[in-house]
């Protein structure tokens, strides 16, 4: 029986989460993308805390966003949480893509990330 992209996407997320767990030395960098927009958050699971956010939807970097395809915003995304971890003292973390196909925007965002200065 064929399954539904949202079925596959979901049984991909829980092979991915049973074996990326975010501790306090390495929180976990989750992805998701929708249609028009792409957020990242960085978690440490063990205290169940969100450290550090970014989004296309964000008041602070929407206005820089304006008018960019949706790979360049996903780069500039990755860029950002990439800076708000340095500033909250985070090196690596764990990348987590959240059942979505390594490729495209989640590429960029990863991407992005890692020339900013974050290890995973």
């Amino acid at each position: 029986m064929a399954k539904t992209k949202e079925q596959t996407r979901a049984r991909r997320k829980m092979s991915i989460r049973k074996k990326v767990n975010g501790t306090n030395e390495r929180p976990r960098l989750s992805v998701f993308r929708s249609a028009k927009h792409i957020y990242a958050q960085v978690i440490d699971d063990v205290a169940h805390q969100t450290l550090a956010t970014a989004s296309t939807v964000d008041e602070s970097l929407k206005t820089s966003l304006a008018g960019l395809k949706k790979s360049e915003k996903a780069k500039k995304i990755g860029a950002a949480i990439a800076e708000r971890c340095k500033a909250k003292g985070i090196e690596a973390v764990v990348f987590d893509r959240n059942g979505f196909i390594y490729h495209g925007r989640v590429q960029a965002l990863a991407d992005a990330a890692r020339e900013a200065g974050l290890k995973f």
